[in-house]
């Protein structure tokens, strides 16, 4: 009797260890020409003959994000996921072009140079456009996710508010003494999370440029927001509770009602003084039928606008920090360049008109945005089938295209500012140079870059 029942158990354990990967092997396959089928269907009776470029659509449902997450959260090591792509199916051919499936959605994963820049490029006419961050969660009417006219009357505002020198003067003004305060605090402390010390910061210049908020318990709570809705940009879609895309709609919601109701206050009070900040640049846009942004487009605009104006820039601002750290070499001739422009100056602000002499501390921004890596990927939606055709292009940190990131000199500019008065009066060093790295949403040190930081001493 028991040895029957334990060959029924052993046949069992058998059928367990040998159906079941059996069936996933099966599934895994499948889903994958089913996805091939569905391409093939839709071409049928063109003339012109076009495949899918090589690789693999993964489980349904999930596809290969669960492997993405891998590579990116517990790996981190981001740049494995394409590797193992590359070694599978090879670099040549599609020129770096791979089929998968990622975050709810079929993908093609375009990681060339030449690739890049045709699609980024592309954008203008129509062939590629927009569907992330979701627009639920960044803003419908937002300038990521408008078209045609109203994209560029909002872009030309962007740039004329935070982009253009005339604007960048005045930032360059209103920043410092923050930027000078918060410094001096971070020597008091002795030792700081660097990545906490230089978002606040940041954050804070933002919220007072774009929308004419001082620090206060209300901003700390906007900020914490902010970060629950950035985690849900690069979160699988699953509207579930609990999860970081349910946790991203409630802060949006959150981050509506605050903006809905200061830009229901700046209506009925009209002696604030706020003239001069985004919010009220974009209450007074008009087209040339003289029609004005309706509320939803005014919060839509600033949500996003927050969120690139601080996110990606404070981050940056936090590699700098930490590769200028480990480079000594690099900090020093930072550091002789700076002092030089301080003694010029008596010790004043730098303004617009000293940094194309501060060629140095220009490579130092643009290695590190180069190096930093800020947004680890770039989504586009394709209206219509389309093949990649080789063009020459590698630095693409801003993107390209039309949609280009409107704000590439702003963060250029804070970028310069924050590392100038670094390197004229403090010194850092890293607590845990060989910390881990984590690279979702956004690359960065897992103890937060955590360092000494003190005076330089006046000798």
């Amino acid at each position: 009797m028991h040895a029957q029942v334990a060959a029924e158990w052993a046949w069992w354990i058998g059928l367990l260890l040998g159906a079941v990967p059996l069936l996933a092997l099966a599934v895994w396959h499948c889903n994958d020409v089913g996805h091939c089928a569905a391409f093939a269907m839709r071409r049928w009776g063109r003339h012109r003959r076009a495949s899918l470029p090589p690789g693999h659509m993964g489980l349904p449902f999930v596809g290969e994000s669960l492997a993405l997450l891998w590579y990116f959260k517990l790996a981190r090591r981001p740049d494995g996921f394409v590797d193992a792509r590359r070694r599978r199916y090879g670099a040549g051919g599609a020129g770096g072009v791979y089929r998968t499936h990622l975050f709810g959605s079929p993908t093609v994963l375009v990681c060339s140079p030449a690739a890049n820049k045709f699609v980024l490029q592309s954008s203008q006419g129509g062939t590629f456009g927009i569907r992330w961050p979701a627009p639920e969660l960044v803003g419908v009417s937002c300038v990521v996710n408008v078209d045609g006219s109203q994209h560029a009357r909002l872009r030309g505002f962007i740039l004329a508010a935070i982009n253009r020198p005339g604007s960048l003067r005045t930032i360059a003004e209103v920043v410092q003494p923050r930027v000078v305060a918060a410094l001096r605090s971070w020597a008091d402390k002795g030792t700081i999370a660097a990545a906490t010390e230089i978002k606040k910061v940041t954050f804070e210049n933002i919220c007072k440029m774009f929308v004419s908020m001082d620090p206060s318990p209300l901003t700390d709570m906007i900020d914490g927001w902010f970060a629950g809705l950035v985690a849900g940009f690069r979160a699988f879609p699953l509207d579930l509770p609990g999860t970081a895309y349910r946790h991203a709609r409630d802060c949006r919601r959150k981050l509506d009602a605050v903006f809905r109701e200061e830009l229901q206050r700046r209506r009925k009070e009209t002696t604030l003084d706020v003239d001069g900040d985004l919010m009220s640049g974009l209450m007074r846009m008009e087209d040339e039928q003289g029609k004005k942004l309706c509320d939803d487009e005014v919060v839509d605009n600033i949500v996003s606008l927050v969120v690139a104006g601080y996110e990606s820039t404070s981050n940056a601002i936090m590699w700098a920090a930490y590769h200028l750290a480990k480079s000594p070499h690099a900090l020093r001739k930072l550091r002789e360049e700076n002092e030089s422009i301080t003694r010029d100056k008596n010790g004043g602000f730098i303004t617009l008109d000293d940094i194309p002499s501060m060629k140095y501390t220009a490579k130092v921004v643009e290695e590190t945005i180069r190096v930093a890596n800020v947004a680890p990927m770039v989504h586009r939606v394709a209206h219509r089938d389309v093949e990649n055709h080789r063009k020459p292009g590698t630095y693409q940190v801003f993107g390209g295209g039309p949609r280009i990131c409107a704000g590439n000199m702003l963060a250029r500019l804070q970028l310069t500012i924050m590392l100038h008065h670094l390197a004229v009066g403090y010194k850092w060093e890293l607590l845990n140079p060989d910390a881990e790295v984590t690279y979702l949403p956004h690359s960065k040190a897992v103890d937060g870059a955590v360092m000494s930081f003190s005076k330089l001493s006046s000798g």
